[in-house]
């Protein structure tokens, strides 16, 4: 039998012994050396027709030119005009300045120097970030513009509604009421409002979910209404008494001190409910204490007219022999008192920064006044009826209402104006008007309900979430109710010029005169002294004289006393402040 050749297996053990698995890094790099090559071949294959021919094509990149990565809000190249960060306009740096800073040229010590150069450099670049932020704040303020030949008082609510976006839409609607006629009043953020009808009936929503917070009626006239530092509570003017309800209609307190009052305001800062009644009392309250802190009679009459000023907190009240005067809790007097008509005054209103102030009276006029300079008037304004109710949006628009009709002008403070800028028509009497915060919306309160009006322009588009957020969850609002009474400004200063609060408190030369006169002509006080009563036969009648006696000499003696050591005091502190010093008085003798 022929031998069979034997088959030459392979080796696998040597051909696995020399097999190394690639990494995920190789992988990847092998992959996209393939995909270059593909779309070089591609870029450079003939498609004309024939054979694509494979040209490898190899790309040369030096380092120099490789792309580097540039930061955000530089501009690198050899052709840009303007390289390095854009520069910010001087008057977006003033606007978020935090005032002169400090250059430490009087800290000797280093470590302190350089921690107050750091803070410095610290406020300098939170400045120019926030003017460089003001980029992504792109809401602004829209007024309506009419075509030629057109005026914008024209306009329907019908026409504004259906040319806005449908949450817009939303803001404009009627609420038809039977317990009239009402006040209404916005909460600080613009969130909530609330309903007060003559007849009892009370009521809080959210008027942008249109949810009901709570409704009832106290089967008691109500005269006003107004939200409180939150909008859980709130403050109702019934016919006797002031009443605290929460947001759910249940009664917290019942203020007996605060009786017959026609109107009331929130001071927020403060925590002060001031109120004026038909007697001419003027009370302010602390919400955070249940306590009176001030009231005084104004000797003036009804007081149904009164609104407070932003900018210090000072009330403004409206009289019926056409002046208005300004009133803080620390004074018996009024601050200041300005004559403005010659008729009874019928509304009044003051912008939010303190600037302006603007009133209405029986005789047809409307006035705008400067509250610096206590000025004016700086315009005047004739309308076919009398003003009743005045209100200033956030962005100086005045609304006012002549029985059922409703006009806004658009910034007659700062400008003349001839034609209205809105015109609404109502189906009843108007009660009360009021812009609503951070919102194009004008709350009109009727005799038959309440209608919500859209005026665009009028709301200032970019708030605060610190100082009043409308979507502030439940988390929020608890923080911020802390905070705003920690930091709660005390009734004693209020006053017409907050910035006094800044200066130092130094006496002028003619209080030291005057102290000085009186502490020379001072006389010793009166003392009333009974002696007790002690049996008839130890003190007679001469005994309790001269016992009296005794002791008012005592008296005279220590005033005198104390008299001179005064004088003398405030001689030695003249003599020292007259004496110059000198290098070698460190020598003398010092005095014991």
């Amino acid at each position: 039998m022929a031998k069979s050749k034997a088959v030459p297996q392979p080796k696998h053990k040597a051909v696995m012994s020399n097999f190394k698995p690639k990494s995920t890094k190789q992988w990847i790099k092998e992959r996209d050396s393939q995909l270059k090559e593909f779309v070089s071949l591609v870029d450079t294959a003939d498609l004309s027709g024939s054979k694509a021919k494979k040209v490898k094509v190899k790309k040369e990149t030096s380092n120099s030119e490789e792309s580097k990565p540039v930061p955000l809000g530089l501009r690198q190249g050899k052709n840009d005009k303007f390289p390095g960060r854009p520069s910010v306009p001087k008057e977006k740096l003033l606007k978020h300045s935090r005032g002169e800073g400090l250059d430490g040229t009087g800290v000797k010590v280093n470590l302190l120097k350089k921690k107050l150069q750091k803070r410095e450099k610290i406020i300098e670049y939170s400045t120019e970030q926030a003017a460089r932020l003001e980029l992504f704040l792109p809401e602004d303020s829209g007024f309506l513009e009419a075509d030629d030949g057109e005026v914008t008082r024209q306009f329907s609510q019908g026409q504004i509604a259906a040319s806005v976006d449908v949450t817009s839409a939303t803001k404009q609607f009627d609420l038809d009421l039977q317990f009239g006629p009402y006040k209404s009043n916005y909460s600080r953020n613009g969130r909530f409002l609330c309903l007060g009808g003559r007849k009892g009936h009370i009521a809080a929503m959210d008027w942008v979910t249109k949810k009901l917070l709570c409704e009832m009626n106290v089967m008691e006239e109500v005269i006003d209404v107004r939200w409180l530092h939150v909008e859980t509570m709130l403050a109702v003017a019934q016919k006797e008494w002031v009443y605290i309800y929460d947001n759910q209609g249940i009664e917290l307190h019942c203020l007996k001190q605060l009786n017959r009052v026609l109107c009331m305001e929130f001071l927020p800062y403060h925590f002060l409910l001031a109120s004026a009644g038909e007697q001419g009392w003027l009370k302010w309250l602390d919400i955070s204490l249940g306590k009176i802190i001030s009231q005084f009679n104004t000797r003036m009459g009804r007081l149904n007219l009164m609104v407070q000023n932003p900018y210090n907190a000072v009330l403004c009240l409206g009289h019926a022999q056409g002046t208005v005067s300004m009133w803080s809790p620390n004074m018996k007097e009024p601050l200041a008192k300005m004559l403005c008509h010659r008729s009874p005054l019928l509304g009044l209103a003051v912008d939010r920064t303190g600037q302006y102030m603007v009133t209405s009276a029986a005789d047809k006029t409307v006035k705008t006044w400067d509250l610096r300079m206590l000025s004016g008037p700086l315009s005047e304004y004739h309308l076919f009826a009398h003003a009743n109710n005045l209100a200033l949006s956030e962005k100086g628009l005045l609304a006012l209402s002549m029985g059922n009709i409703v006009e806004v002008y658009k910034d007659p403070c700062r400008n003349h104006v001839d034609k209205a800028y809105l015109r609404h028509k109502n189906s009843s009497t108007i009660k009360s008007l009021q812009f609503c915060a951070y919102e194009d919306v004008l709350g009109v309160a009727h005799s038959k309900g309440f209608t919500s009006v859209l005026v665009p322009g009028s709301g200032e588009p970019n708030f605060d979430a610190l100082e009043a957020n409308p979507y502030q969850t439940k988390t929020q609002r608890r923080e911020r109710e802390v905070k705003s009474l920690l930091e709660k400004i005390q009734p004693e200063l209020i006053s017409l010029d907050p910035s006094t609060i800044t200066q130092v408190d130094t006496p002028t030369l003619q209080d030291k005169v005057e102290a000085k006169k009186n502490l020379l002509f001072l006389k010793p006080p009166k003392l009333d002294f009974e002696p007790r009563k002690r049996a008839k036969w130890r003190a007679g009648t001469a005994q309790v004289a001269k016992t009296k006696k005794i002791i008012r000499e005592d008296n005279v003696r220590k005033f005198v006393q104390t008299k001179r050591h005064l004088l003398q005091e405030d001689k030695n502190k003249s003599e020292a402040s007259n004496i110059s010093n000198n290098v070698l008085d460190r020598f003398k003798s010092k005095k014991r």
